[in-house]
C-alpha cells in the first residue's frame, strides 16, 4: 500500500494529512473553511486516493496561509507516498464537465512543479471562500507534490461549476497518473531512470 502522513506546524498553520494512493476514496477532512472542505472531499471522492486532513490554521487574519500549507501539506503526502515512482503511468488528464461548465486538466508527475491555470471567476467568493486562492492552492499543490499541472476552463458561467469541475479533472488526471501500469510496474517510467 502506497501510504504516507504528513505533520506540518508553523506559526500560522498545524496540519495533518494522511493519504492513501491505492484508496477507495474515503475521506475525513476539517481545514475550518466549509467550501474548501468540499472541494478536497471532491478530490479524494473521484481520485479513489484515501485522503485525511486536519488543518488548523489563522482563519483570524484571513484564509491565505491555511490554503497554502494545506496544499503543500497533500502534496507533500502524495509525492512521499509515491516514493520512486516505478511502475506509475505518470501522466493524466481530463475532460470534466459539469453542467454548463467543461474543464480540461492534464498533468505529469515529473519532479518538475508547474503550474498552468487558466480559470477565472467572476465573483470574489464562493460560500466563505475567497476564489483568488483556488489558483494559489494548485500552485502550492503541484509544487509540493512535483507535478507538471495544466487546468484550463473551456467554457461555463457558473462559479461553483467552474472550480468543482477543476478539482474533480485534477482527481481524475491524477487517479490515471497514479496507478500501476500492470505493462512497466518494475519500470519508472522515464528514459532517464529516475522522476
Amino acid at each position: 500500500m502506497r501510504i504516507a502522513t504528513i505533520s506540518r506546524s508553523t506559526h500560522e498553520t498545524s496540519i495533518d494529512v494522511t493519504v492513501n494512493l491505492d484508496g477507495t476514496g474515503l475521506y475525513e477532512i476539517s481545514t475550518g473553511i466549509g467550501f474548501f472542505d468540499h472541494m478536497l472531499e471532491q478530490l479524494s471522492r473521484h481520485s479513489l486516493i484515501d485522503l485525511y486532513v486536519k488543518t488548523v490554521g489563522d482563519l483570524h487574519i484571513d484564509q491565505h496561509h491555511t490554503v497554502e500549507d494545506t496544499g503543500i501539506a497533500i502534496g507533500e503526502a502524495v509525492a512521499k507516498a509515491l516514493g520512486d515512482k516505478k511502475g506509475i503511468r505518470r501522466y493524466g488528464d481530463a475532460l470534466s464537465p459539469m453542467d454548463e461548465t467543461l474543464t480540461q486538466v492534464a498533468l505529469d508527475i515529473s519532479g518538475r512543479p508547474y503550474l498552468v491555470w487558466k480559470c477565472d471567476f467572476t465573483t470574489p467568493r464562493l460560500g466563505e471562500m475567497d476564489t483568488e486562492l483556488f489558483g494559489h492552492w494548485f500552485h502550492s499543490f503541484a509544487g509540493a507534490a512535483g507535478l507538471t499541472l495544466h487546468v484550463e476552463r473551456l467554457y461555463g458561467t457558473n462559479n461553483h461549476h467552474l472550480i468543482e469541475s477543476a478539482f474533480k479533472g485534477l482527481a481524475r488526471a491524477l487517479r490515471t497518473a497514479t496507478e500501476i501500469d500492470p505493462r512497466k510496474a518494475d519500470a519508472i517510467p522515464s528514459t532517464k531512470g529516475v522522476l
